[in-house]
């Protein structure tokens, strides 16, 4: 039976990106970030977890269970270590290139740091621009 709503769930999840990929102007791209949004969304509020208790894989196997593993993450981390204070700085480690506007993205952060996989140096580096580590 589990392989059956596996099956079916999973199964629904596709057909509605078929649908929408069909019927829209959408790209897959965007479809696929829906997709991850609405798990985080739907994780986010908890809803999500009833549906993977359900489906099993037929729910954490599309992109809507990365989305949901996401939210779960982030709750998970609040609980254990709560929510960013307002002098504190978030840095985001980027490998390869997601950015669509490079010469904006630049412009309006600055040249990239471009570093071996040292976390040694990576920290130093920090240390130079002012940024705290734990």
């Amino acid at each position: 039976m589990d392989y059956l709503k596996a099956f079916l769930i999973g199964g629904a999840i596709c057909v509605v990106g078929q649908i929408l990929i069909d019927r829209t102007k959408l790209t897959p791209a965007r479809i696929l970030v829906c997709y991850v949004v609405l798990g985080v969304i739907l994780g986010g509020a908890d809803v999500y977890e009833k549906l993977v208790d359900f489906a099993g894989a037929g729910a954490t196997v599309p992109l809507t269970g990365f989305g949901n593993t996401l939210a779960k993450g982030v709750r998970e981390a609040v609980q254990e270590q709560g929510v960013l204070g307002a002098n504190d700085t978030v840095v985001s480690v980027v490998t390869g290139n997601g950015l669509k506007d490079v010469a904006n993205a630049i412009k309006f952060c600055g040249e990239p740091m471009s570093l071996p996989n040292d976390l040694d140096l990576l920290v130093e580096e920090f240390a130079k621009r002012g940024i705290k580590t734990k």
